[in-house]
């Protein structure tokens, strides 16, 4: 089952960097029809294999081997001047992650008013870090303090499916009262998730599934510094 969980972590991978096997095992410093071995379940994912998506993606070892932390680490310490372009100095349309003057944090907005073309302020280009299909927005709250900071920014990845959820990850969770930043856990009951948050002060959240009305990956999570 452990195996299982993360070759369906490595084809994640896959899916979200837009590559072909053959291109991904060619990032990796791999032979295709070993990565073919690897993802059917004929080789074990052992720390040889492993290291070579972290040195060579920049990947958690922890969110392969265990499915906690987030599947890239923290991108810390990027300049807001030279990270985040304003719509009023670019004319031309913005070109990147679009980032968004909201708190995904706050309120109950539903999801097509959350990202709505008035609330964006600017861009992030950063191709080979944030894939221009996310969403960034600012988190606000200590609730999960050590991992992300109040005033910190979240780039989100929204799910067709929400039944496929990477157990351990982080996600935003629209309920339909409250928007909650959240570890997302298996729960012993099928029919319901457990939302943790990274705080101990926190206790744990028992929701059921059914309750999600829609869920966001946190994908990176960014702590811009302004140098001013």
């Amino acid at each position: 089952m452990e195996n299982h969980e993360r070759i369906e972590r490595i084809k994640y991978l896959i899916k979200e960097l837009n590559l072909k096997q053959r291109d991904f095992a060619e990032r990796i410093g791999i032979d295709t029809s070993n990565l073919s071995k690897y993802l059917n379940g004929k080789l074990p994912i052992n720390d040889s294999f492993v290291n070579r998506l972290v040195v060579n993606l920049g990947v958690s070892k922890q969110w392969v081997l265990q499915g906690t932390d987030i599947p890239f680490p923290k991108n810390s310490n990027i300049p807001a001047a030279t990270a985040i372009h304003s719509s009023d100095e670019n004319q031309n349309g913005l070109i990147g992650t679009p980032v968004y003057d909201i708190d995904v944090t706050a309120g109950a907005v539903p999801r097509s008013c959350l990202f709505a073309d008035d609330q964006i302020v600017g861009s992030i280009n950063m191709p080979d870090v944030i894939s221009s299909n996310c969403r960034v927005v600012r988190v606000s709250g200590n609730s999960m303090e050590p991992v992300i900071h109040n005033g910190d920014y979240v780039a989100l990845r929204e799910l067709s499916n929400m039944q496929q959820i990477f157990w351990g990850q982080i996600y935003v969770v629209l309920l339909d009262d409250y928007r909650l930043l959240k570890f997302v856990r298996r729960h012993p009951d099928p029919q319901k998730v457990i939302l943790r948050s990274a705080n101990p002060d926190y206790d744990d959240m028992e929701i059921e599934r059914s309750d999600i009305r829609e869920l966001m990956l946190v994908q990176h999570i960014l702590h811009l510094e302004s140098r001013m």
